[in-house]
């Protein structure tokens, strides 16, 4: 006990021997939680549209400047025909374009109903797929302006008969997320992101630096066995991780008043769970790893698919076999699971407890994988 107290009392004084390391562990959860969820967001806004108005009437004009009023959309121009719309499209000037037929307002006030014309530049399915949505509900909107509106115009026979017809009225209600926040979405996320840049990547590359430096040598040539050496080098990580994970839940209540609706001790279990699986990842790179160029490769490599395949951003159910067999070994994907049922649906430990047996079982392999694999050269 005597022998792991000193080694980790060494690699504290040696970890913040940086003044910049202690700093860093309060600014960087913060900075992360202040930046991230504000710049990343799948919330599409400022989409450029032009409207082609044939019809130049009250009601085309009352629709042409309800989407220009929405926080979505940007008028870029209203073009005097489809095929000059087409050429700023090409020329990558405007997103959207809504076509306005000449008859429009005669078929609203005759007919009480019209159509308009769209296209969308896909280029970027995502923009192109809610930018549709949102005409859609603007134009629907309108629709349901314009009708009430008319019904006063209406001889009451026709009003009557129209009060009649069924009608079917859609109330959403939203569970979880009330205010459809995405950054009440992501930062969970962001969360399991620190943990795993702190707690994953910095000891692979403190230790590929000691390799480096030689100092790692006078360790190898001690009796020291690699069990003990394996938990004295994670062992100031897991605390640090554990500092981090406090900061950033405390960040995110100051920041946007966003608290585990279910139990933080919760939050903070996992939190601990998830550290010990991922530092563990770190070791294994380190002991792959001769020098700090192998090591950046190694966690680069190793980073992309933590995120890209841990459903941060897109749901596992979306992804095809191969990803999804990826994703279900990752430790990133049961944490940022977990966190979201933890902050968002009120879930309790008991509910997550699947998430965190795997996380268990992948902690046992990896820092398992760890100890087998380093090996002591004297």
């Amino acid at each position: 006990m005597k022998t792991i107290k000193f080694l980790i009392e060494k690699e504290f004084k040696q970890m913040f021997r940086n003044p910049m390391i202690p700093k860093m562990i309060v600014m960087y959860p913060v900075m992360v939680l202040l930046v991230f969820p504000w710049a990343v967001s799948f919330e599409i806004k400022n989409i450029k549209i032009d409207v082609v108005d044939h019809s130049k009437n009250v009601y085309s004009k009352r629709l042409t400047d309800k989407i220009a009023s929405s926080r979505y959309f940007i008028l870029n121009d209203t073009p005097p025909n489809y095929q000059t719309a087409m050429l700023n499209m090409e020329h990558d000037e405007t997103d959207m374009i809504l076509e306005i037929p000449t008859s429009f307002d005669m078929d609203l006030v005759k007919n009480k109903a019209s159509g308009v014309g769209m296209a969308v530049n896909s280029v970027n399915g995502t923009q192109g797929l809610l930018g549709s949505n949102y005409i859609m509900q603007i134009v629907n909107d309108f629709s349901s302006e314009l009708l009430g509106e008319l019904m006063h115009t209406m001889p009451p026979q026709s009003r009557a008969s129209i009060m009649r017809m069924p009608k079917v009225d859609i109330v959403p209600q939203f569970k979880f997320n009330p205010a459809l926040d995405y950054k009440f979405f992501m930062i969970p996320g962001f969360m399991v992101l620190l943990l795993t840049l702190i707690c994953g990547i910095l000891p692979a590359l403190n230790i590929v630096l000691e390799k480096e430096n030689g100092t790692i040598n006078q360790i190898n040539v001690t009796p020291v066995n690699r069990i003990v050496f394996i938990l004295a080098k994670l062992i100031p990580f897991w605390i640090v991780g554990l500092v981090v994970m406090i900061i950033s839940v405390s960040a995110s209540y100051l920041l946007y008043g966003l608290w585990p609706t279910g139990s933080v001790l919760a939050v903070l279990f996992s939190a601990v769970v998830f550290i010990i699986s991922i530092s563990g990842l770190g070791i294994i790179i380190s002991n792959y790893s001769s020098n700090m160029q192998q090591a950046s490769f190694l966690v680069m490599f190793f980073i992309l698919i933590l995120i890209l395949l841990g459903g941060m951003f897109t749901p596992i159910s979306s992804m095809p076999e191969w990803a999804r067999l990826i994703a279900y070994v990752n430790p990133f994907t049961y944490l940022t699971t977990t966190f979201r049922m933890l902050y968002l649906n009120g879930s309790t430990l008991a509910d997550v407890s699947g998430n965190l047996l795997k996380l268990g079982v992948i902690a046992v392999v990896l820092n398992g994988w760890a100890v087998v694999s380093y090996k002591k050269r004297g």
